[in-house]
């Protein structure tokens, strides 16, 4: 049997400074996201309080709708750029 894998220690708050940039209620960045029909807006608490780890399409989500790395948002080792902006490449409605 394998062994458990390490849960990103800066995860949480990574993703709490990726809401917080873009200045979104965790209402309103569920809806970003485009996750509203697999999470409630309040996985986003608990995602950022570490409460509970995010799957990996959720993740996946994250990095697509600000352009930023799963590899960044999962390696401790790595931070967040300094401007966190909306990925340009997605249209906003």
């Amino acid at each position: 049997m394998g062994s458990a894998r390490t849960r990103p220690k800066r995860l949480a708050e990574k993703l709490l400074q990726i809401r917080l940039h873009l200045g979104l209620s965790q209402a309103q960045f569920v809806r970003r996201l485009g996750v509203q029909e697999r999470i409630k807006y309040s996985y986003i608490s608990k995602y950022e309080l570490n409460k509970n780890e995010p799957p990996l399409g959720i993740l996946l989500a994250y990095s697509q709708l600000t352009g930023i790395p799963v590899e960044t948002l999962i390696d401790d080792r790595k931070d967040l750029p300094e401007t966190i902006e909306f990925n340009k490449s997605l249209r906003t409605n």
